[in-house]
């Protein structure tokens, strides 16, 4: 330890800073003190590495520990710039590796047991690493940094230089390992992810290579990848448009298009939990699910690995095995096993298989055979097992468990694991020193694990632990023994008399309030226990008193902070307790003081009933300070320091008058000492007060003097990232100090290693002085400690079995009784047994017992009233039940608890309230919810929605509700209908221009196009789509559906479709209102004719339900906005003002009535004439006359008069009966009539209502048509964006892969300019080497031949090559791992030093010179260093030529993808200007059969749609051509006789002319001249030339009428010829406008070309154009030239049949 010590302060950039006084002046006290660790305890999980075969060392806080696994000594190393971060270690050559946690880390690289540091390896990380790992062939180390850089590094820490990095942004690694067969591959695991690292190396350059592992899913299977952004095959749909792939449908572009995956392709995958590499380069892994991969390294394969099936008789036993231990596992209350799949958290290869261990705590051998393997268990240690770490030699396996343990298990032996470190996982709590303080200290943990260290080197004595969370830890100056507070309340007591078995003596329950610090005074006489809620409990420190709680305190402020200060010389104890004041940012002491004498003598003198001490046994003083403390500690002359929270200063305060501010009850400070610290902290005074140690978050100790506040020491022993200091402890002696940090698990002993001889002085002589005091009174109670049997904790479960909600109550509740209704026994709610009371709530129970026995009596006569009131109640309660429910009483009447009923009253109340509140919530929420919805589905509606219902039939018909087009709607549609008529404007002046019809067109051709126009027109609508132009919609503002290729001319059609739709749907709800003003029309008149058949049947005094139609409320649904009277159902609630005014109101309306009734007048018409003055048709059936007054007397007696006036009599009575029946029969007449009318009305609107029915189904079709229309062009759009989209991923790809394939080249051509120089210098040193070894004869010739032929052979022998110790280890599973140049270097040194044994003198030959002898020795070490660089630079150029290799397989993987892309690229073009060439069209067909004459079904895929005016024109067309032809060949043919005719004619000419020539020449050779012949032969030789004349005129006016004839002929054939050129000049015409869009689209797809950057491509095709070109024109010239040969061979036939057939 001390020698780590040394070692460290040995290194300049290591060393401790020397303290400086406040303002930056060094104090003269610094350099005669300073601190230096002693030792140090502490746990670190998974972090445990082998640095030796004998040596672990782990990080523990700043520090690293190194613990010997025989001796179980440790050593430690600091790190003195803060927290160990990242941490590796290397056995094989006893190098570590560690960063600190601090910004801009660095990587500290140390070697052992030297502890001398090597390197400082600074990279560019700004926060931590992570991860370190080291290689185990050369010097190679590699690091992962945390946020925000996420790099992943590879270093050669021996030359302090970075070889290659690599940055993965937001991949959270979890653990870092080479190819201990390779240092060049790199496993990189996350939570969800493996990822191979291959680093590549070219000569000084290395590159990281990322390979990615494919895992499986959940289930262990393998499912294969599919590639979404480059499908593998495209269907062609013809209506759905291409396939495209998932991330252009999405809209992605750049990188998120190459990644995206949707969800339902995403499988979870197995979460890797350990790993470790095998001897072939394979990986085995761990996962979460239990499943046990093989990943083979250079391919990135993976391959599950299966249990091997047990024979029947092993399975038998495996399943007995199980069964038994699940049942021990429930027995103890643990969770059952799976050792079937059990989850990994480490692995350990070695040569008979593989080692692994995790949650089971179960150690198992995995034996592996191919793709199987045999699990057998070696060692269950019942914990956790986190990590597995072979030793270099491979004879020891160190498990290392959550919870602190560290076991070692040697599988030669197959033995049980043996315990090597028994630490705990939980952070340290607090430590202090055992009486007397000089040799033991104790420390507690937070999980309540209480430890004994030896003071001396920190050996961990004894352990016990109390399980349950402690808060606070102390230790008895006056007793050997120990308290621990929980964080129930609790206080437990242990006796440490015995070190080596502490154990617990007592406890104390106090409060159901937690234990916040416990605190002893220097005579060990109280124990200051202060917990939440401002209570502080006084407790007798002596076990002989049995840890008496002698009373407790409560304050009314926070407290923050206590501490003891101890009169001896008065036996006075002093508490400071510092407070929070809420109100103001200011400090509050409040102190008092307690007597032991008075408060152990006479205890209730001092104590209420309750257990609280009196204000006048303690003597408070209340101080209030200036500044806001943390914490703060008092000397004995009324000086008092405080840290301050607010700013970092120590202040100094005297508590007199004359420091106090204008208010007289705050204190100003004295002096203020700025500490050099940040973060909250807290101070603590030495035992003789002449110390004063400061300490903070930031985990530095500062050690000042009392009195002038200098700095004396410091001791950087924790961190800011560790939480900083949490408690520290001076021993009594002055020598140690015990620092514990807050949540790095460190405990640090800490020893002067420079002080003042009058410092030591002073503090042994107040350390013998106190322990002269305490002596006789430790003795005494330490034999009453151990005299205390132990505790048992047999009751404590049934408390750990009680929620924490309970041990949060508070527990001073002393009112809360109450009453049995069976004996009327008063118990407290605190009835627990005494063992589980606390003492505060023993206290009250037992003032509640005396006060139950004080006032028996009283409560005796109590109950009798209370029974004797009962039964009365009863009574009336009974009575009440009997009589009538106007007399009933409530039941809460009879409540006598007036406060309980108001209570519930008020409970109530506030119940009624909240739901009141909630309905009102509710209530408001529906009507902003009406409101939304009225306002979007009714205010917003220009034509709200309603139905037409019919009269007598189930009819209904609902117009079209329209919301009201916005203006930027409307403005959008003029802006399209302007465009619209621009373009058509446009059209027509273009085919104006181009139209050039011929003047001698055929009236039959004019009537054949004027019937194809009429036949266009009607079949428009079946071209159209759809029927909207009949239907109130203007289709000829629409684009053709065959013209719509452009995005423009697809979302100007979408507009005019809904605008079309808009208007049909107007138009139909224009008709739609004339039938609803219709309905209502024809209600008011059968409302009118109502009236007459109701009059008509009170005549006819018939009860007869007449039919009344109404509109309904789908008719009128304004109605359902109000809320009629009718429909409420329940009464109204109405307030007493509106009560008495409705009452008001009623009055009055009957003294109306009852004055309108009060009527004489009325009163006497009513009497007289039925309240009408004359006799109304209407009431002539109502007539009667009477009978005559003697009617009543017998027949017989009647007289003449009377029987006179019973005939007239009977006579009205048949006139009268007569017009009755008359009347009756008119009114009968008069309402069938007007049934019939209304029936017939009604029939008649309902029959309207059909057509209307009718009509909407028509226009529904209809809109459905222009709606699917519309549906069809936004698909078209949508797919035209997700083409476009497609197109610039892809070209985001093709740039991203020419980039690659840039950078590729420049790697490709740098590297091979290197291998061409790497080249020469290799040769050089080959032919070097050569002439060395041909150079050895001239440089040894002076030596005899036969000396020279053994120094030859000496000059070749080389030494074997030595074995490391690792190499010979048979227990390695690795072997030979060697192959780096580094490896080489390490070699060929140890070569070196074989040599030295060759050049020894014992081998030298004899008779040779010893200086000849040293010449051989030197000569042949240079050929040995020549022969070793010449394998060095060949090992080199092999590398260099395999990375050449690499990039150049890399080059053309990227040229085949770029080819794949330009393919792609090529094909998507093709579809792209396919699909806007091919558009999706609207027919109307009609409904019929179509027969076919086969079953089969024509294929017309490749079937184009073309107009039939098209065919037609072309046929006509055809037609006239082919008339033409033929007339022409007619004409040709009668041209052709004629000329024929002529040539004989000419022919014949010509033989006449030649015998005419004849004779002429006959003529000439005689004498006598052929006229001279006639004139003397012919007789009459004038007539003869007269008539030769006349022959001659005729012969010269035939000639004349065929000459005139041949140039009619050749007129007219001039004309036709006009005619053929006019015509072909109009086709060239058409051929040039066809050329011209051809050529539009020739530039067009230049241009697309163009863009798509395909030079290659296009230089490729160029090619085979160009090579096609020179081919068609080699064919041309022999085509040409066949020509050519083939005329002078026609011509040559022709001149032979001419020759041999004249006449033909």
């Amino acid at each position: 330890m001390e020698a780590a010590g040394e070692a460290w302060s040995a290194d300049p950039a290591s060393e401790e800073p020397r303290a400086e006084a406040p303002g930056g002046r060094r104090c003269s006290s610094a350099e005669e003190a300073a601190l230096e660790v002693r030792w140090v305890q502490g746990f670190s999980n998974k972090n445990f590495r082998f640095i030796n075969n004998q040596t672990v060392c782990y990080p523990c806080g700043n520090y690293i520990l190194f613990l010997d696994i025989e001796t179980k000594t440790t050593t430690v190393l600091q790190c003195q710039t803060g927290q160990v971060g990242a941490f590796a270690a290397n056995g094989n050559s006893q190098v570590l590796a560690f960063s600190d946690r601090k910004l801009n880390p660095i990587i500290y690289v140390y070697t052992f047991p030297e502890l001398s540091k090597l390197t400082e390896l600074k990279g560019n990380a700004q926060l931590d690493y992570t991860l370190l790992a080291f290689s185990c062939t050369g010097p190679y180390l590699a690091s992962y940094s945390s946020i925000p850089e996420f790099v992943l590094s590879v270093w050669n820490w021996q030359e302090n230089i970075l070889l290659c990095s690599e940055s993965q942004p937001g991949v959270t690694a979890t653990s870092l390992s080479f190819n201990p067969m390779n240092w060049q591959q790199l496993c990189f695991v996350n939570e969800s992810s493996v990822t191979i690292w291959h680093i590549e190396r070219n000569n000084d350059e290395h590159h990281l290579k990322r390979n990615p592992v494919k895992l499986p899913d959940g289930q262990g299977s393998m499912s294969p990848r599919k590639d979404l952004f480059f499908p593998g095959s495209h269907s062609d749909n013809p209506y759905h448009g291409p396939d495209l792939p998932v991330s252009a449908i999405a809209g992605l572009v750049g990188e998120e298009a190459e990644t995206f995956m949707p969800r339902n392709y995403i499988k979870p995958s197995v979460h890797p939990t350990a790993h470790c590499w095998t001897a072939t380069s394979e990986i085995y892994m761990g996962c979460k699910e239990g499943y046990v991969l093989a990943i083979d390294a250079e391919t990135c394969s993976v391959s599950v690995l299966q249990q091997k099936p047990l024979p029947e008789y092993m399975r038998k036993i495996s399943d007995v095995v199980s069964y038994v231990r699940r049942e021990v596992q429930k027995k103890k209350g643990r969770k059952p096993k799976d050792l079937q799949k059990p989850v990994l958290f480490d692995m350990a290869l070695c040569n008979e298989g593989l080692y692994a261990a995790g949650s089971e705590g179960i150690l198992f051998f995995y034996h592996i055979k191919g793709l199987q393997y045999e699990m057998k268990i070696c060692a269950d240690i019942l914990q956790p097992i986190s990590s597995l770490i072979f030793s270099p030699d491979y004879t020891v396996l160190l498990l290392v468990t959550d919870k602190g343990t560290v076991y070692t298990y040697k599988p030669a032996h197959s033995g049980e694991a043996v315990k090597l470190l028994d630490a705990c996982s939980s952070c340290f709590l607090a430590a202090d020193f055992l009486t007397p303080g000089n040799k033991y200290c104790v420390s507690v943990t937070i999980s309540g694990e209480v430890q004994v260290w030896f003071l001396e080197d920190g050996t961990c004595l004894s352990k016990l632990s109390i399980d349950i969370e402690a808060t606070a830890m102390a230790c008895c100056p006056s007793s050997n023994s120990v308290a621990v507070g929980t964080k129930r309340g609790q206080i437990y007591f242990l006796d440490v008399t015995k070190v080596e078995a502490p154990r617990v003596v007592h406890r104390i329950f106090l409060s159901k309030f937690p234990v916040l610090s416990l605190r002893y005074d220097q005579s060990g006489q109280f124990l200051i226990a202060r917990a939440t809620e401002g209570h502080i409990f006084i407790l007798d420190a002596r076990p002989s008193k049995l840890f008496q709680v002698l009373g407790y305190v409560v304050l009314a402020d926070e407290v923050l902070d206590l501490s003891v200060v101890s009169d001896l010389k008065s036996d006075l104890v002093e508490v400071v307790v510092l407070l929070n004041v809420a109100e103001v940012q200011r400090a509050r002491l409040e102190i008092f003081y307690l007597s032991a004498s008075a408060l152990t003598t006479d205890n209730d003198k001092y104590v209420n009933e309750q257990g609280m001490l009196n204000a006048s046994a303690i003597k408070k003083e209340q101080y209030d300070l200036d500044c806001p403390l943390s914490s703060a500690v008092r000397l004995k002359d009324n000086i008092v320091y405080g840290y301050c929270t607010c700013a970092p200063f120590i202040c100094k305060y005297h508590l007199s008058e004359e420091n106090m501010l204008e208010d007289p009850s705050v204190f100003l400070s004295e002096k203020r000492t700025p500490s050099n610290q940040f973060g909250s902290g807290f101070l603590c005074l030495s035992p003789n007060s002449r110390w004063l140690a400061s300490a903070a978050k930031d985990g530095v100790l500062f050690i000042y003097h009392t009195c002038t506040m200098d700095i004396l020491a410091q001791k950087h022993c924790h961190s800011y990232q560790g939480g900083g200091i949490r408690s520290m402890a001076f021993s009594l002696d002055g020598k140690f100090i015990l620092v514990n940090g807050k949540n790095d698990g460190a405990l640090v002993c800490l020893k002067w290693k420079k002080i003042k001889k009058t410092e030591v002085k002073e503090a042994a002589f107040h350390w013998q002085s106190l322990l002269a005091i305490l002596n006789k009174s430790t003795s005494n109670e330490n034999v009453v400690l151990q005299s205390m049997a132990e505790w048992q904790f047999d009751l404590e479960s049934t408390l750990e079995s009680l929620p924490e909600e309970k041990f949060k109550e508070a527990p001073l509740k002393s009112s809360n009784v109450e009453v049995s209704e069976e004996d009327g026994n008063i118990t407290s709610l605190y009835s627990a047994s005494t063992n589980d009371m606390t003492w505060i709530g023993q206290k009250i129970k037992k003032v509640i017992r005396e006060e139950t026995q004080r006032f028996a009596n009283q409560k005796k006569e109590l109950q009798m009233g209370i029974k004797k009131l009962r039964k009365t109640i009863q009574k009336m309660m009974h009575e009440n039940e009997q009589v009538p429910d106007i007399e009933k009483l409530q039941q809460q009447e009879f409540n006598l608890d007036i406060e309980e009923q108001e209570r519930a009253q008020a409970e109530a109340e506030r119940e009624v309230a909240r739901v009141r509140k909630e309905i009102e919530m509710e209530n408001l929420a529906n009507c902003y919810l009406q409101d939304v919805i009225k306002h979007e589905c009714w205010d917003a509606m220009c034509v709200k929605g309603r139905a037409v219902k019919c009269f007598h039939m189930a009819c209904e018909v609902k117009n079209y509700p329209l919301k009201e087009r916005s203006e930027e709607e409307l403005e959008t549609l003029e802006k399209v209908l302007q465009l619209k008529k621009i373009e058509t404007a446009d059209l027509k002046v273009q085919k104006k221009n181009l139209e050039t019809e011929s003047e001698t067109v055929l009236s039959k051709e004019e009537g054949e196009k004027a019937e194809e126009v009429m036949a266009d027109d009607s079949a428009s609508y079946c071209l159209i789509g759809s029927l909207s132009s009949q239907y109130g919609g203007d289709t000829s503002i629409l684009y053709h559906q065959c013209d719509l290729h452009t995005r423009e001319q697809k979302v100007n059609q979408i507009v005019l479709l809904k605008d079309i739709i808009y208007k049909v749907k107007t138009a139909f709800n224009k008709e739609f209102d004339i039938v609803a003003r219709q309905k209502e029309q024809e209600i008011a008149r059968v409302k009118e004719r109502n009236l007459r058949i109701r009059e008509i049947l009170v005549q006819l005094d018939r009860q007869v339900e007449v039919w009344e139609p109404a509109l309904t409320d789908d008719e009128i649904p304004e109605r359902a906005l109000t809320v009629q009277d009718s429909e409420i159902k329940v009464e109204k609630y109405l307030t007493q003002q509106e009560r008495e005014k409705a009452e008001m109101l009623a009055k009055l309306e009957m003294e109306r009535r009852l004055a309108a009734m009060d009527n004489e007048r009325l009163r006497a018409l009513n009497d007289m004439m039925g309240g009408v003055l004359e006799v109304k048709k209407e009431d002539i059936l109502k007539m009667d006359i009477p009978p005559p007054p003697f009617i009543s007397k017998p027949e017989h007696v009647w007289n003449d008069e009377e029987k006179k006036i019973f005939r007239e009599h009977e006579k009205k009575v048949k006139e009268l009966n007569e017009e009755k029946e008359n009347y009756r029969r008119a009114l009968e007449n008069e309402l069938k009539k007007l049934e019939a009318s209304i029936q017939e009305t009604t029939q008649n609107f309902d029959e309207t209502v059909c057509k209307l029915s009718e009509r909407k189904v028509t226009l529904d079709m209809v809109i459905y048509q222009e709606e699917l229309k519309i549906v069809n062009l936004i698909y078209a759009l949508l797919l035209d964006e997700e083409l476009d989209t497609r197109e610039a991923g892809l070209h985001n790809f093709l740039m991203k892969k020419e980039k690659e394939k840039v950078k590729t080249a420049r790697t490709i051509q740098t590297t091979k300019n290197k291998i061409e120089a790497y080249i020469d210098t290799y040769e050089n040193a080959i032919v070097e080497e050569k002439n060395l070894e041909c150079g050895f004869a001239k440089e040894f010739a002076d030596v005899p031949a036969n000396l020279l032929d053994e120094l030859f052979e000496l000059y070749k022998h080389r030494p074997k090559t030595p074995m490391t110790e690792m190499l010979l280890d048979t227990a390695n599973p690795y072997g030979d791992c060697s192959g780096s140049a580094e490896d080489y270097k390490d070699a060929f040194t140890l070569l070196m030093k074989a040599m030295d044994e060759l050049d020894s003198p014992e081998h030298m030959p004899n008779g040779l010179d010893l200086s000849i002898w040293e010449h051989f020795c030197l000569a042949r070490r240079n050929k040995m260093e020549n022969e070793e660089l010449v394998k060095c630079k060949a090992q080199t150029l092999a590398e260099m030529q395999a990375f050449l290799q690499r990039r150049m397989d890399d080059n053309e993987k990227i040229k085949s993808e770029i080819e794949d892309i330009f393919q792609e690229l090529t094909w998507l073009q093709e579809e792209k200007m396919k699909f806007q060439l091919n558009l999706t069209v609207q027919f109307l067909l009609k409904q019929g059969q179509v027969e076919l004459e086969s079953t089969e079904i024509p294929d017309y895929s490749d079937a184009i749609l073309i107009n039939k005016s098209v065919i037609e024109e072309l046929n006509c067309s055809i037609m006239a051509q082919g008339e033409k032809k033929i007339a022409s060949m007619v004409e040709c043919k009668d041209f052709s006789k004629g000329i024929f005719q002529l040539e004989w004619e000419h022919k014949k000419m010509r033989m006449q002319i030649e015998d005419l020539k004849q004779k002429a020449r006959d003529i000439v050779r005689l004498p006598i001249s052929k006229d001279r012949q006639l004139f003397l032969t012919v007789l009459n030789y004038n007539s003869r030339i007269a008539h030769h004349i006349s022959v001659m005129e005729q012969t010269l006016g035939v000639m004349d009428k065929l000459h005139k004839k041949n140039v009619k002929n050749r007129q007219k054939r001039i004309k036709e010829l006009e005619k053929c050129i006019s015509l072909k000049e109009q086709a060239n015409y058409e051929l040039s406008l066809e050329l011209k869009e051809m050529l539009v689209s020739v530039s067009e797809r230049r241009h697309i070309f163009e863009a798509a950057d395909t030079q290659h491509v296009s230089e490729k095709i160029a090619k085979q154009r160009y090579r096609e070109i020179l081919k068609q024109k080699h064919l041309r010239g022999l085509v040409k030239e066949q020509e050519e040969q083939f005329e002078i061979l026609q011509a040559e036939v022709e001149r032979l049949r001419s020759r041999t057939f004249p006449i033909l």
